[in-house]
């Protein structure tokens, strides 16, 4: 079975019920399940939360909710690796052996069904354990700065200030959107951020963290634009 995890705990602190939040009209996470479903690469879309309201919303976008996440893996420092695992190892439980699973977040309206097809299809090509989304920084991180005790200025890495952008490498980050890989590297355990992940590249204004409402300001005003451009 191909399975697409979706983790939508309750207990979101910055921005209170997130995860079911209306954003451009729908609850957040109903964009990631609709991107899930449109994708149709997979046997099953799986919400795992603690949250019996979550649930509800999940269930009436078209994801399936077999079980609750037990309260161990729903407080705020549990990772998103033991909460995939988890689901793994319940459909093991049943009987039901799973192969390629998706960890998507429930707040990643910009990820489209076309980006999970294509991931996978670099997944399977390039012979990695995972893949999984990213993009550029748009500045040099190594020249950074940061702020002393008594408010000055000093470089982050002093060695590299003086250096020309262009001769610096380009560094990247994770965009927070998809995870893929086979259950069976999942269960290992196998490092995300490893030599045997590859990145599927993502242009930055696809890019939003959604943690504060500057955040969430910011993500509507660059979905409506996209969608008024026609991407």
């Amino acid at each position: 079975m191909k399975l697409c995890v979706i983790p939508a705990r309750g207990g979101s602190k910055r921005i209170p019920r997130k995860n079911i939040r209306m954003f451009c009209g729908r609850p957040m996470i109903a964009w990631s399940i609709s991107a899930a479903l449109d994708s149709r690469l997979f046997d099953r879309v799986l919400v795992t939360t603690d949250d019996d309201e979550i649930a509800a919303v999940a269930r009436e976008a078209g994801a399936e909710v077999p079980f609750m996440r037990p309260a161990a893996l729903a407080d705020d420092h549990t990772g998103t690796v033991p909460v995939v695992v988890h689901a793994i190892e319940w459909h093991r439980q049943q009987g039901i052996a799973v192969e390629l699973t998706a960890c998507l977040y429930a707040t990643a309206p910009f990820v489209r069904a076309v980006d999970l097809q294509a991931a996978q299809e670099q997944l399977t090509t390039s012979g990695s354990k995972f893949v999984f989304t990213a993009t550029n920084f748009d500045f040099p991180i190594l020249r950074a700065l940061r702020r002393d005790e008594h408010g000055g200025l000093a470089p982050m890495f002093p060695e590299h200030i003086g250096m020309r952008s262009q001769d610096l490498p380009e560094a990247f980050h994770d965009a927070g959107q998809f995870y893929l890989g086979d259950a069976a590297h999942w269960l290992a355990k196998v490092p995300l951020f490893g030599p045997d992940s590859r990145m599927f590249l993502l242009p930055r204004h696809r890019v939003q963290d959604i943690d504060t409402p500057e955040d969430w300001q910011r993500a509507e005003w660059l979905f409506r634009a996209m969608r008024e451009a026609g991407e």
